[in-house]
């Protein structure tokens, strides 16, 4: 994944990537919530980890500007806090954060909540693919619905103007069918029965 970490604290910031990047992942590095902001307008993601207190721009007024831009592709944000209780906690997930590490933060802790989120990303990019490809195939598909006036006799078809028009040309214009003609097995031996029994008029008169 591509991981934007948003931390002011020099030393803080430094530990982060290393460990982040020693995990397999790329990583941006901000070192205040106005410089991420700019780099998450710029560049494809799938993570932010932000510092809470910032200078120039705050944690929580990141997540809520990154939550507002709607991008198409879902970024999982953690935020880190020094803050721990239930009330901060609860005030960070409001403003858009997906998880939290208190600081200073414990290694195992923020890999597998780095991990967790990983799978929440590749969930929602499989959604977004399976959206897409119903949004593709209903495009291409146009439905035939309510009731259809046929003629019992030459089967020809009402349209909604009052015309009547062949069966094929009624769907053809209703739908993105397209016909190939072709002759059923009764029809073939009824227009045709010296080819259908496998024969021409000539080798019929040959046997004779």
């Amino acid at each position: 994944m591509r991981i934007l970490i948003a931390e002011d604290d020099l030393v803080s910031r430094r530990v982060l990537q290393k460990n982040i990047e020693m995990w397999g992942h790329e990583v941006l590095v901000a070192k205040d919530g106005l410089e991420a902001w700019k780099m998450f307008i710029e560049n494809k993601l799938q993570m932010v980890i932000s510092d809470w207190m910032m200078p120039q721009m705050d944690g929580l007024t990141l997540c809520r500007k990154i939550r507002a831009a709607n991008k198409s592709d879902y970024v999982y944000i953690i935020l880190l806090t020094a803050k721990g209780r239930k009330k901060d906690i609860i005030e960070g997930m409001n403003a858009g954060a997906d998880d939290y590490v208190t600081k200073p933060f414990d290694r195992e802790e923020l890999y597998v909540r780095i991990k967790a989120g990983e799978r929440i990303v590749t969930l929602e990019q499989q959604l977004a693919k399976q959206i897409q490809e119903l949004q593709e195939a209903l495009a291409h598909v146009k439905r035939l619905q309510g009731l259809v006036p046929i003629c019992a006799s030459c089967k020809k078809i009402r349209d909604d103007k009052g015309y009547w028009s062949e069966v094929e040309s009624y769907i053809q214009e209703h739908s993105d069918a397209v016909f190939s003609h072709s002759l059923c097995p009764e029809c073939a031996k009824k227009l045709y029965p010296e080819l259908y029994n496998g024969k021409t008029k000539s080798n019929v008169s040959e046997t004779k």
